[in-house]
């Protein structure tokens, strides 16, 4: 194993809107300042989603503003819906856009109208319509939710999901995010799921996006790699899940924590880019902020492969 993954920080939004906390936007920028130091080629920073159902992002335009952007890192804001990706537009016309944004939709048809407020059939007219706003302005990220088992309706066929990849690449959205939003993934899940995408599907870039529910991320994560994924999301302290008023997450249901990836992609000689000792000071800010410890072993215990 040697091949360099590329690690999406998404504590600034994924992990966030999980907080019931109050985050002022000078901490936020202050957080995604020091993940830009840390070196992370990509950070989700915000998200456009309506300030009226997700309040913690009503700043999103500030942040943007605000941030030192870092070269060769791209950051990333998320669009629910075309009205999103218009707000989008005007920062980037106004000198302080993002570089990407994601375009969501769920596997199931009832997650889609719980974690959307409409039916799968209309959301994917709604990106359909925001591929065309964008007319290629931002690196475009898919997102597609449930993607390895849902709350509702059970098993999820990768048939179905494979479908949904594809539909993305037809729709030129070819870096598309396959998220196990409840932690239901397995490594021979996740493995079969990846191996078959990329032979299938090869002009699409996975990424890899598993939450912590069961204790597994960190196995799926490996059977990701191994299958052939490169890119892949986590947050710090394994912060993160679903809006804090949705109430289907089935307990904890944080990401991935950065610390415990990075530490074992390192150990495995997996090369992920990142200062580590700039990761470890940006893991502390963010237990700082949210005035409580976080849910990382390797914050507690360290990188492994450095003791020898």
């Amino acid at each position: 194993m040697s091949a360099r993954v590329i690690i999406c920080e998404c504590f600034a939004r994924d992990g966030l809107q999980h907080e019931a906390v109050t985050i002022s936007t000078k901490e936020k920028i202050s957080l995604i300042d020091a993940f830009s130091d840390a070196g992370f080629p990509r950070i989700e920073a915000t998200s456009y989603s309506s300030p009226l159902h997700v309040p913690a992002f009503a700043d999103a335009s500030q942040i943007l503003a605000g941030i030192r952007k870092r070269q060769g890192s791209s950051y990333k804001a998320t669009c629910p819906n075309p009205k999103a990706v218009r707000r989008a537009l005007a920062d980037l016309e106004a000198g302080h856009g993002a570089d990407e944004i994601s375009l969501l939709v769920s596997a199931t048809e009832s997650h889609t109208q719980r974690n959307l407020r409409t039916t799968r059939d209309a959301q994917w007219a709604n990106v359909a319509e925001m591929v065309d706003l964008a007319a290629g302005r931002f690196r475009l990220i898919g997102v597609i939710s449930m993607a390895l088992g849902c709350p509702f309706e059970g098993k999820v066929d990768p048939k179905s999901v494979l479908a949904d990849l594809a539909r993305f690449a037809e729709l030129g959205v070819t870096h598309v995010s396959v998220c196990d939003t409840t932690g239901h993934g397995t490594p021979s899940s996740v493995h079969g799921l990846f191996e078959r995408l990329m032979r299938e599907l090869p002009e699409v870039t996975a990424i890899a996006h598993f939450h912590d529910s069961r204790g597994t991320a960190l196995a799926n994560c490996l059977a990701a790699y191994e299958a052939g994924c490169r890119w892949f999301d986590s947050a710090i302290g394994g912060v993160g899940g679903h809006p804090t008023q949705i109430t289907y997450g089935e307990g904890y249901t944080g990401n991935v924590a950065t610390e415990d990836l990075v530490n074992l992609f390192e150990a495995e000689g997996i090369d992920t880019g990142l200062d580590l000792e700039k990761l470890q000071e940006a893991s502390r800010l963010c237990e700082a902020i949210l005035g409580r410890e976080l849910l990382s072993r390797v914050a507690r215990s360290g990188y492994g492969h450095l003791a020898a």
